[in-house]
């Protein structure tokens, strides 16, 4: 007989650690969460210290007996849920539901599914951690009182089916005050001018830029004044003033944190905040790799960038062994979170270095193995040296102007030669490799260009952007971030075109109506410093129910003051001109998931939609209709043929309408690390050049 029940939450979890312990332990998952408050009631007792009314959730009474009839076979019980503070109240709720004495030490934690992590785990159990559940209750309460209190309100006064919630809606309004940035932005002309430039005495060829005038910064605001600089550069030497070089180093990323990963996977991957944590999620829990199931990383919830010493010895012998000891710093690292981070885990890493995304092709799916292997390049190379950049800058005077040229090359690759950040908007490189040039030497101009250009607003927010910006204001948690986005999406408040998402005319009322009418709800400031509070709570540092107390009282006057005064908002659908074949109905405009679709007025009569077609200026190849942008059910960006289901030309990558100049395919356009470039759409052919 089993002398001891360790319970977590998953399955997957649960086969892994089954691995790792013996015949005296059995292993039961929770399935998560056993109880929470009601879905049909308020559920908390705003006149007994907020008290909340928990309940079993449905669907878990089976799971909960099972879990009793093991617990009283065996003289132990583990609870080894998550090690945050979901986890913890998990666990907590799973005492209270088996009767568990919550302050014996009946917890057990770890950051990673691995033999050693779990023994030492069990070699160190602890009572349950009653200021963790603290602070995790009060999340749920306020959440509980916003989502609860504001909804119903959103529903009588603009549409059913609405939510607002204390992070939600926050988000929400970034995204529709930089909507109004957008509006109100009015372009500024100015004007650049770059020379192309050859030394007399050689033929290499290189770019500069003005610079200045005099000893000042130049600013060239219209064409007027570009002419006016090109007509005083006639007639004068073109003379190296200065030389400068310089030794430069770069160095790595640091390892991930929940936050760095999904916006890095955002660039990289194009994947969503919520297939990554999903994706991570599985790699978290264990996946078999063919010697059984394994935890593949450390936990997935985490702002802190702190790597174990054991992990750090493993990857400095790892780079000595793959790639030379020149690749490994004189010391380890050492990676500064940032302000406000709970360091309670480490940084997202891999639990063995040695397991290679290679050797575990055979093992992972595709998205697995490709979220794995940005964890592992992204963790082995915040342990390597620094590169080495050779820098240059050369200043040309001619006449009273300076134009300056900028080179670099890569001394020593370092940590470059595995993996570079992904910038969101790469911007324009000035930076070439330079020809050797000294001071006093004339270089001649062959060709002078001067460029007009226009200020650009603020660019709307991608899925990277936004969880860096809330992440950066204190708003929600890592965890919290993937939730909220989704949400966002699925109640119609905005959606995704070209990989940024823009606010709906319901996405705008409601937060117009937020800001006139719960003010302090909608503001940032006010959302980080409850956010604070709630770390307060679980370093014992406040009284939950005061904290509770504090944000209710106002807030309940608030909701008073919206019943009696909001005013109802009528939002009328967009009608369009295209008829709907099965009633004879003008479609309308409706925003889903994944960007506009068009519906029938007659729902639920009638419940024929139809997609948008994006045309994309090109013909389709196979019958001379458009081809046009469209999405697969898992929203996905394709391109086809307009007269669908006619005409069944489909392709993934977008087609330029140019022919492959060596065999006549299509030529498409196809992203990559180091951006996008022209390949041919018949893989036998391999033809390709930048774009």
């Amino acid at each position: 007989m089993a002398k001891a029940l360790v319970i977590v939450e998953s399955p997957a979890k649960a086969r892994t650690i089954t691995r790792f312990l013996g015949r005296n332990f059995v292993v039961k998952a929770s399935m998560g969460h056993v109880r929470d408050l009601p879905r049909s009631q308020f559920g908390i007792d705003i006149n007994n210290g907020f008290q909340p009314k928990y309940i079993t959730i449905r669907g878990k009474g089976k799971i909960l007996a099972e879990l009793r009839n093991e617990a009283k076979k065996v003289d132990k019980v583990y609870l080894a849920t998550d090690p945050d503070r979901e986890g913890e109240a998990i666990s907590w709720h799973l005492a209270q539901a088996l009767q568990l004495d919550e302050s014996s030490n009946c917890r057990i934690e770890f950051s990673e599914i691995t033999k050693p992590a779990i023994e030492k785990a069990l070699a160190k159990p602890r009572p349950i951690d009653a200021d963790l559940v603290d602070a995790q209750q009060a999340r749920r309460v306020l959440d509980r009182m916003v989502g609860y209190q504001l909804s119903p309100l959103l529903w009588n006064k603009v549409r059913k089916g609405l939510s607002a919630g204390r992070v939600q809606s926050v988000a929400l309004r970034l995204i529709c005050d930089r909507e109004e940035e957008i509006d109100a932005f009015e372009p500024e002309e100015y004007w650049s001018i770059t020379a192309r430039l050859r030394p007399e005495d050689k033929e290499e060829i290189f770019i500069a830029k003005l610079h200045r005038q005099g000893q000042e910064k130049i600013a060239i605001p219209n064409k007027e004044a570009a002419d006016k600089i090109l007509a005083d550069l006639t007639g004068h030497d073109w003379v190296v003033t200065s030389v400068t070089k310089k030794e430069r180093r770069r160095y790595p990323a640091p390892p991930f944190t929940t936050s760095s990963l999904q916006q890095e996977a955002s660039k990289r991957l194009r994947f969503s905040a919520q297939k990554t944590m999903s994706l991570a999620q599985q790699l978290y829990e264990g996946l078999d790799i063919g010697k059984g199931s394994v935890g593949l990383i450390t936990y997935l919830r985490t702002d802190s960038v702190r790597v174990s010493a054991e992990a750090k010895a493993q990857a400095r012998k790892m780079i000595k062994e793959n790639f030379g000891s020149d690749f490994v710093p004189a010391r380890s690292p050492q990676y500064k979170s940032k302000g406000g981070a709970q360091d309670a885990h480490e940084a997202i890493r891999p639990t063995d270095v040695y397991l290679h995304p290679d050797s575990l092709k055979p093992y992972l799916k595709r998205d697995q193995l490709r979220l794995y292997r940005l964890i592992w390049e992204r963790f082995v190379a915040s342990q390597m040296a620094p590169a080495i950049v050779d820098t240059v800058g050369v200043d040309i005077q001619v006449g009273g102007y300076t134009f300056r040229a900028t080179g670099s090359v890569i001394k020593f690759p370092g940590f470059m030669t595995l993996y570079i950040e992904q910038e969101e908007e790469p911007a324009e490189s000035e930076e070439g490799v330079l020809p050797d040039l000294e001071e006093g030497q004339k270089v001649k101009p062959l060709e002078i260009i001067p460029k007009q250009h226009f200020t650009q607003p603020p660019p709307r927010y991608s899925e990277a952007s936004l969880v860096r910006t809330m992440e950066e204001l204190g708003i929600g948690r890592p965890s919290t971030y993937a939730p909220t986005i989704d949400t966002l999406q699925k109640r119609d408040y905005v959606y995704m075109e070209d990989r940024r998402f823009h606010p709906t005319e319901l996405g705008k009322i409601v937060v117009a109506l937020l800001k006139e009418h719960f003010p302090n709800i909608i503001d940032t400031e006010f959302t980080a410093q409850l956010e604070q509070r709630l770390d307060e709570i679980e370093e014992g540092k406040e009284d939950w129910v005061e904290v509770v107390k504090e944000f209710y009282v106002p807030f309940a006057k608030q909701v008073d003051a919206a019943k009696e005064h909001m005013e109802e908002v009528s939002l009328p659908d967009e009608v369009t001109e295209e008829v709907c074949e099965l009633c004879g109905q003008n479609m309308v405009i409706k925003h889903g998931r994944f960007g506009k679709f068009l519906a029938c007025p007659g729902f639920p009569e009638c419940k024929n939609t139809k997609p948008i077609l994006k045309e994309i200026g090109v013909e389709c190849p196979k019958c001379k209709g458009q081809v046009v942008e469209r999405r697969s059910k898992r929203g996905r960006v394709f391109y086809g043929c307009s007269n669908y289901p006619e005409c069944h030309f489909t392709m993934w990558n977008r087609p330029t309408g140019q022919r492959c100049p060596e065999c006549g395919e299509l030529l498409v356009i196809k992203g990559g690390r180091r951006g996008e470039s022209i390949v041919c759409s018949n893989k036998e052919c391999g033809y390709k050049t930048k774009g």
